[in-house]
């Protein structure tokens, strides 16, 4: 018999299993004896009351043999299979190649970056030398922007997709079952590499192809129908759908379509800094105690407010974590987040940004690249205002909301270095108006938040694309271009990794429906 029921757990016996074979037996009215084995189907933590407890759902297996479930995925070969063209090796591309597979069709996925273990390199290089390889960095590569900035998996994307589908596609190549269970999954950058590497062997044993430092400089279409595309050099490579999943970053990709008359449109998008606190900090606050011990992970927040008619919103946050030096090309500044498997670092960050709507910039609602180039340009001011090196501007956070300058800033994980500075000098008055408001307020909410011990650094500008890539919303092909599948979030219909990926398995789904 097996039976499915709730239990609530303190944190010293979430890991124990004949603590919870107990606390699920008293749960079913039974002897805990009679449970040969228990599985834990969802997992969050609570800490809405005075005492933190873990809440499960549970499936007991009573008076029966327990049976792991596996997640071995076995996929057909398509080496000679009709072929589908996927620019760009992030987790749109990736998934939606293995679903070609399992449609019967052939991946060939070109990739302007390196593969992941070459990648570290150029990291390296971004963070003790300030130097940005504009073809491989954080954003640019296999796996792309997420494989080293994290790897959160929590979505709300959960009527687009099959979220299961995807996290257990990641445990097939190595994620930890976790994931499966947490409320707020979570991989790591230092064990993500090992799991794309994973993911792209699939896709070769099964006779896909996937091609690095691969760039595509242009699209072969003819009678308003995709034949393929053209690489450095002027190769062309033919292939009847093409699935366009460049991320958030790729601008020369926009560049590209705008020149060939292919439609694209200004998007909305947020921009603002990434505030770090210490960790112990955010824990005191959301675990109510001194010491959250070791049971406990490190703990993270969510935080919106409407100042002015614009939401003020924390973004992609990361408990123990990390800033990074994101920029794609030189003279710019961009910051984002990433924390390890085991969140220990000593600190706590996120994107706290102001939401930019077409209306809040000059210019012609009708240029597609209006808000790009906003962005680009707010980039640019931050590098000039860190002083070179991809030294970043920054504040304390008390001292921002009371105009003045830091006297000093306090140590932060942010490699490259910080400098202080007025971030007015960086951010427009409507957006930096905004953030100031918005923080004390933050702090009315959780306790400890609104503190000169937090840093602001500038600037958080990657937190979606400013321009969307239109499509049709049945076939999710461009209007305008029969094969031609815009997809992921540099198309403008995904926010994160997961919600990437269900972009990416529905776009080649689309594809296989519109080549049979």
């Amino acid at each position: 018999m097996i039976k499915e029921t709730e239990i609530v757990c303190q944190p010293e016996q979430h890991g124990d299993e004949a603590a919870l074979k107990k606390l699920a037996a008293s749960a079913l009215n039974i002897s805990a004896n009679q449970i040969s084995g228990l599985k834990i189907l969802k997992r969050s933590i609570d800490a809405r009351g005075r005492k933190v407890v873990y809440r499960m759902q549970v499936r007991a297996f009573i008076n029966e043999a327990y049976q792991p479930e596996s997640y071995i995925i076995k996929y057909p070969n398509v080496k000679n299979a009709r072929p589908v063209i996927i620019i760009g090796a992030g987790p749109a591309g990736l998934f939606a190649a293995l679903q070609c597979i399992e449609s019967g069709l052939k991946p060939i996925i070109l990739e302007r970056g390196k593969d992941v273990k070459q990648r570290r390199r150029d990291l390296a290089n971004i963070n003790k030398k300030g130097l940005v390889n504009p073809e491989s960095n954080y954003c640019f590569g296999e796996g792309g922007a997420g494989t080293y900035s994290d790897g959160k998996l929590y979505t709300r994307s959960t009527k687009r997709g099959d979220v299961n589908q995807v996290l257990k596609t990641f445990v097939a190549h190595g994620a930890d079952e976790d994931i499966l269970i947490d409320a707020r999954p979570h991989i790591g950058t230092n064990k993500l590499p090992g799991i794309i590497t994973a993911m792209r062997e699939s896709i070769q044993n099964a006779g896909g192809e996937v091609h690095f430092d691969t760039k595509v400089t242009g699209l072969m279409v003819e009678f308003g129908k995709i034949k393929g595309v053209k690489i450095t050099g002027g190769e062309a490579r033919k292939a009847d759908a093409v699935i366009l999943a460049t991320g958030h970053s790729a601008r020369d990709i926009f560049g590209m379509l705008h020149r060939q008359n292919i439609l694209i449109e200004a998007k909305p998008f947020a921009l603002g800094v990434r505030i770090e606190h210490p960790q112990e900090i955010i824990d005191r606050a959301q675990y109510h105690c001194e010491d959250r011990g070791e049971y406990l992970p490190p703990s993270y927040y969510s935080l919106v407010e409407q100042v002015e008619g614009r939401g003020v919103f924390s973004f992609c946050m990361c408990p123990g974590g990390i800033i990074a030096p994101c920029a794609t090309e030189d003279k710019e500044i961009v910051v984002n987040g990433w924390s390890p498997s085991k969140r220990n670092n000593p600190y706590a960050n996120s994107g706290t940004v102001v939401q930019i709507n077409l209306e809040d910039v000059k210019g012609d609602d009708g240029d597609p690249f209006k808000l790009l180039r906003f962005q680009q340009e707010i980039e640019q001011i931050a590098f000039t205002a860190g002083g070179g090196n991809l030294v970043a501007p920054a504040q304390r956070m008390v001292d921002f909301v009371q105009g003045r300058i830091s006297a000093d800033l306090p140590k932060n994980s942010y490699l490259p270095g910080t400098k202080t500075i007025n971030l007015d000098e960086v951010l427009p008055g409507w957006i930096a108006g905004r953030l100031r408001k918005a923080l004390p307020v933050f702090g009315q909410k959780m306790k400890g938040y609104y503190t000169n011990e937090a840093i602001l650094v500038g600037v958080e500008s990657r937190t979606s694309s400013p321009v969307k890539i239109p499509r049709d919303k049945e076939t999710l092909q461009h209007p305008q271009v029969q094969g031609l599948f815009p997809c992921g979030e540099g198309a403008g219909y995904a926010g994160g990794i997961i919600s990437a990926a269900i972009d990416g398995i529905n776009c080649a789904v689309a594809a296989a429906k519109m080549l049979a």
